[in-house]
């Protein structure tokens, strides 16, 4: 284990993961060292980016109480009509929860694994509840979990998963099966289902230096493959209940893409208050909990 300013990084076998309690309880890298070569699994964090103390310029960092985008940061839930801070400008809506912006507690920790915890008492959002990630690696897995405790006396909506950064290159592509994806607005806002394009069900994959997604994907089967050809690469990950659905985020021209494996479909609080009963969204009776596993499991060929 070692401790560079805000990262710290867990050490097994060949296997290294910086954590950054203070940014969002983020990754900051996780790569392999191969004698004088690096092989990077997550986009890694510069230092510009450590010093800019963002979660989103960082390796993955972790949605919670929910994911994605809320329309305008407004739904109405057990007599409360909520009005949340518009947490990412110019963005209209309120984005990815609270824990990405908040400092995590380093709560335990040891050479090849580290848990953090955050608190979040009651406020816009009214329901206070304590969110818990554990990271353990091994040579060949990285593990990680994620828990939301509600700590209130009221049911509260909930949600949870992971926002990792993948390193895109002209070759990658992305393979994972799935029922159907929710077309998006202007605003990326989920308008209808619609078919999901069939080559990210193929075996060979999606190519994602070709497409432009923004994207949540429904059904997923909570197994996904990349693959980096020019590199000899490939990473597959594996999601455990209730993350059922996968966020697909491939913009143009960027040198990284996102498979967010995440519990809800984007604006699923507004959606299931419409009636829809598809959306994932999850409810936590006082003193519930709900957690969630990710392993990314990379190997060279």
């Amino acid at each position: 284990m070692e401790d560079t300013g805000t990262v710290i990084t867990l050490r097994a076998d060949q296997a290294r993961v910086g954590i950054a309690p203070s940014i969002g309880g983020s990754i900051a890298h996780y790569h392999w060292i191969d004698g004088a070569h690096r092989h990077d699994w997550l986009r890694p964090a510069a230092p510009a980016d450590l010093l800019a103390g963002t979660a989103g310029r960082l390796a993955c960092f972790p949605l919670v109480p929910f994911s994605n985008r809320l329309r305008d940061g407004r739904f109405a839930f057990g007599g409360h009509a909520i009005a949340l801070p518009l947490n990412q400008p110019p963005q209209p809506h309120a984005l990815h929860g609270h824990g990405w912006q908040a400092a995590w507690s380093v709560v335990e920790r040891d050479a090849d694994r580290i848990t953090l915890e955050y608190d979040h008492r009651a406020g816009a959002w009214p329901f206070p509840y304590r969110a818990r990630q554990e990271f353990l690696l091994t040579g060949d897995e990285l593990r990680l979990s994620l828990s939301l405790e509600n700590r209130g006396r009221e049911t509260m909506p909930a949600g949870l998963g992971f926002h990792p950064y993948f390193p895109r290159t002209p070759g990658c592509r992305l393979s994972a099966r799935v029922d159907a994806m929710w077309a998006t607005d202007a605003e990326v806002m989920p308008t209808a289902l619609v078919d999901a394009d069939p080559r990210l069900g193929d075996p060979r994959g999606l190519p994602v230096a070709d497409v432009m997604l923004d994207n949540a994907f429904t059904g997923w089967r909570r197994q996904a493959a990349i693959t980096w050809p020019e590199r000899g690469a490939r990473l597959l990950l594996d999601a455990g209940a209730p993350l059922g659905f996968l966020v697909v985020y491939s913009p143009a021209g960027a040198d990284f893409f996102c498979a967010e494996p995440v519990s809800h479909c984007t604006d699923a609080f507004n959606l299931g208050a419409q009636g829809r009963a598809d959306t994932g969204m999850l409810t936590l009776e006082a003193g519930a909990s709900v957690s969630a596993i990710v392993r990314l499991r990379p190997s060279l060929r």
